[in-house]
């Protein structure tokens, strides 16, 4: 898994990161924890520039991410819950996960989504809120991009750190990142059966 998740990145360079990173958020079947830290390698190895990378990965996120804002922002709370009724079962969004992404705007702001691009279960859905309360756009960008970019700079520097040792953790890290992709996997099919649609709140 890892010797494929490289391959992309060193086949594909920026843009390979780039349109990892945006699926990674409007549909993430690879978390970013594994896409950076190995483009950070790439780097490292001296295939692309560390920098390039992070800008990359950052473009990609907040591209991907725009998705979730705008699709808000147009349609409002209720016909927002009516799309997520349409796909929401392959997305798997669930009623609790715009409840809580809502909760976290509504209680934190700007500061929300400055942080909230920091934390795995938020990092996506906190666009959500930010839509529907008509945050505005460069706003939106401004703080977006500050956490994404150090998310996105933390992973990727790990990644090049690591370089050096690379020999001596190739031997769990295979082992390791199928484990995460399996898990994901699991999570996803759980999700996806389990899933119930959304009420509306008419």
């Amino acid at each position: 898994m890892s010797e494929w998740i490289i391959s992309v990145v060193t086949d594909w360079g920026y843009v390979g990161v780039f349109l990892m990173m945006v699926l990674e958020n409007v549909f993430p079947p690879i978390p970013s924890e594994l896409i950076m830290p190995f483009a950070g390698f790439a780097a490292a190895n001296g295939d692309l520039n560390v920098v390039g990378v992070v800008l990359a990965g950052t473009a990609g996120s907040i591209f991907g991410t725009l998705a979730w804002y705008y699709a808000a922002r147009l349609l409002g709370l209720e016909r927002f819950r009516a799309l997520c009724n349409w796909f929401g079962r392959f997305a798997t969004i669930s009623e609790q996960d715009i409840d809580s992404a809502v909760h976290w705007f509504g209680r934190y702001g700007r500061w929300a989504v400055l942080f909230g691009r920091l934390v795995p279960a938020i990092r996506t859905l906190i666009s959500v809120p930010a839509g529907l309360a008509a945050m505005s756009l460069p706003q939106f960008l401004v703080v977006s991009t500050i956490g994404t970019a150090l998310w996105t700079a933390f992973l990727t520097g790990a990644g090049y750190v690591l370089h050096d040792n690379y020999d001596r953790v190739e031997g769990w890290l295979d082992p390791v990142t199928t484990a995460v992709i399996v898990l994901v996997v699991v999570i996803y099919v759980y999700r996806f059966v389990t899933w119930k649609p959304i009420k509306s709140i008419g």
